[in-house]
This record gives structure tokens, C-alpha cells and sequence, in this order.
């Protein structure tokens, strides 16, 4: 039976900090099954590649031996009679192209194609699809951005042991029937450290702001200076696939959550600041002051910790704030964060 094989959703920046801050610190499991994690690990730095984000509609085309070849959208199985932008009649109408990628992808993988469902997904983008957009320009065409292989698994302990994984799709295209690949056209990198993330905002923001104020796609077709909507950065890591996109406030029919600009240099100063005064001392006369005559250190007043911490240095080091132009709520959760960690390393 044919079934929906997702797209999963692309997530922003803050939910990916979140994910990997979840995955690196991650330590195991205490007896009531609940997660332990240590923030005082270091996170790493994970270089991201990104591809120019079109506006048109989620699509994608999947086959297996046993159930053929048939077309989606984001939320179901789609038919010429059922269809959703005309995506589905386009399936129908290049068959045997389609047909030839998925067999290429096989043998390019050693793909049992009876065991196996290939998914090749894109940006279904053109003429009358959205509006606003440089690509609007074009007629409707397909722009390849990923391939999942699927394993057929019946139980969740085989799902788990035998998951969906993504592979390189580079190398699809076929131009003359307007199925296109993302990677053909501009592409972005950055590295991101994600014990710092926010340091990476201004270069994103750049990158986006340059993908919207010309796309690289409807210039490369022949249409300069009109807009484009973002970016879409992927990386594998360790295993694990990242994705988040990164879209501009021009093209605001779609709702757009923009990332904000961040003062690099200010960024640096707290973190030189936090650095210079919660020191082992000041964290030491903390947990005297929380744990007084030998009482022991309970995670349950980590809070009451953080709080005199904070309380301290605003009282003790103002004059090094003030001229250093540093606000107290500018600084506040990089104490926080650091007494976090130094108190994690104590209990661990």
C-alpha cells in the first residue's frame, strides 16, 4: 500500500541550538527513566551548507519495487484527479524520467528496491504557484533538494535498528524536463560553534539578506533584482542530520520569523566579563552562603545558587559594568549559564 512519506519540517535556528544542545549533553538516564544532562560539555562546531530556499510548495515523487512510482505534497499522496499545483500530473506526465532517477539512485547505492522506498524530494516552483517572487517567472518546474531512503520495517524495534537515512542527490537532474537541482545554483557555507551560537547571526542575516534582495535561481534563468526567500542549511553530524532555514522580512506573506542582528562586539565583552568575575571564589562564597555548616548541595537550590552569584557581581563589579557600557540584563543569563555549569561540575 502507497503511504505518505513525510518531508520532515525545517526548523529555525533557535529550535537546532536547542537540538544539539539536547544531543551533546545528554549524559543518560536517572532511575526514574527522566534525562540527565551536563551542560559544562562542550558543544561542537558543525559546518553547515545552504542552498537557496524557493517559494513554491513542498513536493516529492517515491517508489518501491512492490507499490511503483507515485507523486505527494506535504501532507498526503496526490493524483492527476487530486492534485496539488499540477504536481501530480507533472509525475504522470515524465514517468520514465522519473523512473531513470530512482533506478540511479539505486544502482549508484546498491538500493534493494524491494526492501526500500527512494524518496526524491523538492520545491515544486513557477508560474501561478506563489506570487511576490523572482521565480514566479519561470514555468513550473522541479527543484530537486533531497533523497531519503526508506527500509520497510514492521515493528518499531526494526524502525529503530534500521532508520531512514538521507543521501547525496547532487547528481539528479534532468534539465530538458525542467527537474532541476538545487545545488546547481549558488550555495552558501558557515561554521557554526554552537558553544556560541549567536555569534553566527550577523552572517546568516547577511547571506539571507543577499538571497533576498536578488535569488540567485531566477537571476541564473534570466531574471536579475527580484526577490528571493531565504536559505536552507543543512549539515550531518555524528549521524544526525541538522536543518534550519533562514528567511527575509520582504517576502512577509509567508509570516516570516527573521533572526535578529547581534552586537558581536558587545557579545565578546560579556563573555570576557563572565569570564573576569564569576570566578571559583565567588562561586565557592555562594554555595556557603546556599549550604551553610557542611549542608549538602542539593540541585533542588541551584536557583538560590544563580541568584547570589548575580546578586554579587551586580553589587561588587558595577563599576567595571558601567565602563564597560555593560546593562545588568545584558548579563544576567551569562551568569546564569556559567554558575550552571560550574555548579554541574561539582554534583556530576
Amino acid at each position: 500500500m502507497k503511504k505518505l512519506i513525510k518531508m520532515p519540517s525545517i526548523e529555525q535556528f533557535r529550535t537546532i541550538v536547542s537540538n544539539v544542545n539536547r544531543h551533546f549533553n545528554f549524559v543518560g538516564l536517572d532511575d526514574n527513566g527522566d534525562a540527565i544532562y551536563d551542560p559544562t560539555l562542550q558543544k561542537p562546531v558543525i559546518t553547515f551548507k545552504g542552498s537557496v530556499k524557493l517559494h513554491g510548495t513542498n513536493a516529492g515523487v517515491c517508489y518501491n519495487s512492490k507499490e511503483g512510482l507515485w507523486a505527494q505534497s506535504k501532507g498526503g499522496i496526490i493524483t492527476p484527479e487530486k492534485d496539488n499545483a499540477g504536481f501530480a500530473f507533472f509525475v504522470e506526465s515524465t514517468k520514465d524520467v522519473f523512473m531513470r532517477l530512482m533506478f540511479e539512485v539505486a544502482e549508484k547505492l546498491d538500493i534493494n528496491r524491494n526492501e526500500n522506498t527512494i524518496s526524491i524530494y523538492g520545491e515544486w516552483a513557477g508560474a501561478n504557484i506563489q506570487k511576490t517572487v523572482g521565480i514566479c517567472n519561470l514555468p513550473k518546474s522541479f527543484f530537486i533538494f533531497g533523497v531519503k531512503i526508506t527500509p520497510h520495517t514492521e515493528t518499531e524495534e526494526e524502525l529503530k535498528n534500521n532508520p531512514a537515512y538521507w543521501v547525496d542527490s547532487s547528481y539528479l537532474r534532468s534539465i530538458e524536463d525542467k527537474i532541476y537541482n538545487i545545488e546547481d545554483y549558488e550555495t552558501f557555507s558557515i561554521d557554526i560553534d554552537f558553544n556560541n551560537p549567536q555569534l553566527s547571526q550577523n552572517d546568516l542575516i547577511a547571506m539571507t539578506i543577499a538571497v533576498e534582495d536578488e535569488c540567485p535561481v531566477a537571476k541564473a534563468f534570466g531574471f536579475p533584482n527580484t526577490i528571493g526567500e531565504g536559505i536552507v542549511f543543512n549539515a550531518d553530524y555524528k549521524g544526525v542530520r541538522y536543518t534550519f532555514k533562514s528567511k527575509g522580512e520582504k517576502h512577509s506573506s509567508s509570516k516570516v520569523k527573521t533572526l535578529a542582528s547581534v552586537d558581536v562586539e558587545k557579545i565578546n565583552s560579556i563573555l570576557e566579563f563572565i569570564e573576569y568575575s564569576v570566578t571559583e571564589n565567588r562561586f565557592n562564597q555562594a554555595l556557603e552562603n546556599v549550604f551553610p555548616n557542611e549542608e549538602p548541595v542539593d540541585t533542588k537550590k541551584l536557583g538560590d545558587v544563580i541568584r547570589w552569584v548575580v546578586n554579587d557581581v551586580i553589587k561588587e563589579e558595577m563599576d567595571t559594568m558601567v565602563e564597560n557600557k555593560l546593562e545588568p540584563k545584558e548579563v544576567n543569563k551569562y551568569i546564569s549559564g556559567k554558575v550552571r555549569e560550574m555548579f554541574f561540575k561539582l554534583t556530576v
